[in-house]
């Protein structure tokens, strides 16, 4: 399998492609702790099983969660 691998993306490729794929996962972790510290609710757990099935969604509300606080900081002007 490695060598497949290795064969069809190239040395440089394959590093890249395994770099990627390695920060998708500490994106994904951290978006599933993120959703993991929300209140407890129904919504909460909803989006939990979500995460785990649809692994994309921790990563997108990730960076959305980032993109409310960096527009809340800049409201109170903290800096």
């Amino acid at each position: 399998m490695l060598e497949t691998f290795y064969n069809s993306f190239g040395f440089i490729g394959s590093i890249t492609v395994a770099f990627i794929i390695f920060i998708a996962f500490i994106f994904w972790m951290a978006g599933i702790a993120g959703l993991s510290q929300l209140p407890e609710s129904r919504n909460k757990n909803i989006k939990l099983v979500c995460s785990i099935f649809f692994p994309p969604y921790p990563i997108v509300w990730l960076f959305v969660d980032m993109y409310r606080q960096s527009h809340l900081m800049k409201e109170t002007d903290i800096k």
